[in-house]
């Protein structure tokens, strides 16, 4: 794959975002009107509404898709896009739609467990990146809107680029020395 069949790829979803959004905000605009989201759903917080979502998302994604294209792209004429970028999306894809899904039903239990298992999986994979950012954004977009996800999962990149980045190298160089201790300790 070249670096302008990446871009034509990243052209592409791009705009099929751009139209999936505009689709639902007119759908909205014409079936009851735009919603409005409240932080932590209190009315004395800030609102944001989904029509800032239209604007924000198509650049959110063509942003994202500049930087998974960065990120893989270590020769400039060919590269081979890495499958696991496209698994990395849809599961963050589906953990959103999934949090949506429990949310709008109303259980509180099934998003907390997620969350505290989403933190948890963030010692293992970098949940930080930007097929993951995306991923989640997208599922959570039809319930949430554009911006409360843009929030959420900017909080959560942060604390699992921390986990991933400085606690687990943390908690490796510790095993890796108690292995060492009992290793040593087995051969004296």
């Amino acid at each position: 794959m070249t670096d302008s069949d990446f871009f034509k790829i990243r052209l592409y979803f791009t705009a099929i975002v751009t139209i999936a959004i505009w689709f639902l905000l007119v759908w909205d605009h014409y079936h009851g009107g735009v919603p409005t989201h409240h932080l932590l759903q209190r009315e004395d917080l800030p609102s944001f509404s989904n029509w800032l979502g239209g604007i924000l998302i198509p650049l959110l994604t063509w942003f994202l898709l500049n930087k998974i294209h960065k990120r893989i792209s270590n020769d400039l004429t060919t590269f081979k896009f890495p499958i696991t970028i496209v698994y990395a999306f849809l599961g963050a894809f589906t953990f959103g739609i999934l949090l949506s899904v429990f949310f709008t039903l109303q259980y509180t239990d099934p998003p907390f467990y997620m969350m505290v298992s989403l933190l948890l999986l963030a010692l293992f994979y970098p949940i930080y990146r930007a097929e993951c950012f995306l991923g989640f954004v997208l599922g959570m977009l039809f319930t949430f809107g554009g911006v409360l996800p843009i929030i959420i999962i900017t909080i959560l990149s942060l604390i699992g680029a921390f986990l991933y980045r400085i606690v687990r190298p943390g908690m490796l160089f510790i095993a890796s020395k108690l292995s060492y201790l009992v290793t040593s300790k087995k051969s004296d």
